[in-house]
């Protein structure tokens, strides 16, 4: 079934707005609301735990190895490491303890608090 005529204006600017740009994924604010942290923090904390040195991650400095995949587009996946479905609560999982998820990662375990994680995963859903 097709839209009629007069609604298809409507549909077409609802559907560009749900395209950020190309350089950020879903908003900051939107990010916070869906991890429970702080995207700007998140960013720092990806700095400060070293998850550069293994990882290419859009927006920090350095962040630009292949040891491990590229960060970005982490919003528009379906899973995470290839064993969990992409959610919030799986994302806080893996950061906090990817051994624990798959015994074989080569990732290490970081002692990354709760709030930590939020905040690193609301950084990783806002960038594309």
């Amino acid at each position: 079934m097709t839209p009629p005529r007069r609604l298809l204006p409507a549909l077409a600017l609802l559907l560009a707005a749900c395209d950020v740009g190309t350089e950020h994924g879903m908003s900051e604010a939107e990010a916070a609301t869906l991890t429970g942290g702080s995207a700007t923090r998140g960013h720092a904390l990806l700095r400060s735990y070293g998850c550069g040195s293994c990882h290419t991650i859009a927006g920090v400095d350095g962040a630009n190895t292949l040891v491990g995949p590229p960060l970005t587009g982490m919003g528009e996946r379906s899973y995470i490491a290839g064993v969990l479905v992409n959610t919030p609560g799986n994302m806080v999982r893996w950061i906090r303890d990817p051994r624990g998820v798959d015994s074989l990662t080569a990732m290490p375990s970081l002692g990354v608090t709760e709030q930590d994680a939020r905040d690193m995963a609301a950084y990783l859903y806002s960038i594309r």
